[in-house]
C-alpha cells in the first residue's frame, strides 16, 4: 500500500510534525509506505521515507539481555567469586578450644541424706563409691557435719553429664531404691525419677488415706509388684510419698495405674487397663 501526499509547499514545522505522523503510521502499519511530495525538490520524499524507516529499524531492534544472562556473565567474569571471598573474609575465625577450657571450673553437687538412710548408706557405701569414682571419674565424700553426700568434678572427668548422672544415682538410693536399680541411671540415658504425694491426687485423711496406700501396695506387695513388672518400672512407697524410676512412657503408665487405685478403682480393673496399654505399646515398638 502506498499513501501519497500531494505536491504542495509545506512549512518546516508542519513538515516535521507530518514526518512524525508518518513514522507512527508506519510503526502501526509496516506495509504502508508514505511519500511526501514537494514542489521544490522531487527527490526529498524518498529521503524522508528512508529516514523514517531507518529510525523505525533502530528502535525496533533494541536488544534487552535477561537477568540470568547478566548473572551468568558476572560469574564468568569473576564478580561472583569476589563477593564470596568478601563474605568469607568478614566471618570471624575462632580457634578450637581445648577440653580443659571447655569444662571450666570444678562443679559440686550436694545430696541431703535423711536420718533413716544413714545405716543403709553406710552398709552400701562401697557399692555407691565404686561406679562414681572408677566409671564416672568423679570425687565423692560423705560430709558428717552437714549430713550431705558431696560429688565433685576433677581433671580426670571426661563427660560433662557425669556429674548429673552421679547425683541422680545417689538421690535414687536416698529415696529408697536398691543400689542395683539405681545403677541403671548411670548406664542408661533415658531413665528418670518422679515423685508425687497421694494427697496430690485426692485429698484423703485418716483411714481413707491408709486404705488408698493399702490398695497401691496390695496383699503382701502383690499390686505394687504387678505394676512394676507390667510397666517395667520401680516403685517406692514411703508413707504418703510415691517415687517412680523408669523411662518417660513407662512412668506415665505406672502413674496412671496408681492414680486410678487412689481414686478407688478395684485392682482387677487396673490390671486389665495397664496390660492393654502395655500390649499396645509393645506392638507399636
Amino acid at each position: 500500500m502506498k499513501l501519497l501526499f500531494g505536491s504542495f509547499l509545506l512549512h518546516e514545522e508542519f513538515r516535521a510534525s507530518l514526518a512524525e505522523v508518518c513514522f507512527r503510521v508506519h510503526s502501526v502499519y509496516p506495509d504502508l509506505k508514505v511519500f511526501l511530495g514537494m514542489d521544490t525538490d522531487n527527490n526529498s520524499a524518498p529521503d524522508v521515507c528512508a529516514a523514517v524507516e531507518s529510525k523505525d529499524e533502530t528502535e525496533s531492534f533494541t536488544k534487552v539481555t535477561s537477568k540470568k544472562k547478566q548473572k551468568r556473565k558476572r560469574e564468568q567474569d569473576g564478580v561472583g567469586m569476589d563477593t564470596a571471598e568478601s563474605v568469607a573474609s568478614k566471618r570471624p575465625h575462632f580457634p578450637p578450644i581445648s577440653g580443659d577450657q571447655l569444662k571450666g571450673p570444678d562443679e559440686m553437687r550436694k545430696i541431703a541424706v535423711p536420718a533413716h538412710r544413714y545405716t543403709p548408706l553406710k552398709e552400701n557405701w562401697l557399692k555407691i563409691y565404686t561406679p562414681i569414682v572408677e566409671n564416672l571419674q568423679l570425687q565423692v565424700r560423705f560430709n558428717l557435719k552437714t549430713r550431705n553426700v558431696e560429688i565433685k568434678t576433677c581433671k580426670e572427668t571426661q563427660e560433662i553429664s557425669s556429674l548429673t548422672k552421679a547425683a541422680d544415682f545417689v538421690k535414687a538410693f536416698v529415696l529408697g531404691f536398691q543400689v542395683e536399680d539405681a545403677l541403671a541411671l548411670i548406664r542408661l540415658d533415658e531413665l528418670f525419677l518422679e515423685s508425687f504425694d497421694v494427697t496430690d491426687v485426692k485429698p484423703l485423711k485418716g483411714d481413707h488415706l491408709s486404705r488408698a496406700i493399702g490398695r497401691i501396695a496390695g496383699n503382701g506387695g502383690k499390686t505394687k509388684f504387678t505394676i512394676e513388672n507390667v510397666t517395667k518400672t520401680r516403685i517406692v512407697l514411703a508413707d504418703t510419698r510415691i517415687h517412680l524410676l523408669g523411662s518417660f512412657q513407662n512412668i506415665k503408665m505406672a502413674r496412671t495405674a496408681i492414680c486410678n487405685l487412689i481414686l478407688g478403682s478395684p485392682p482387677s480393673k487396673v490390671y486389665g487397663n495397664i496390660r492393654a496399654v502395655a500390649s499396645r505399646t509393645a506392638e507399636r515398638f
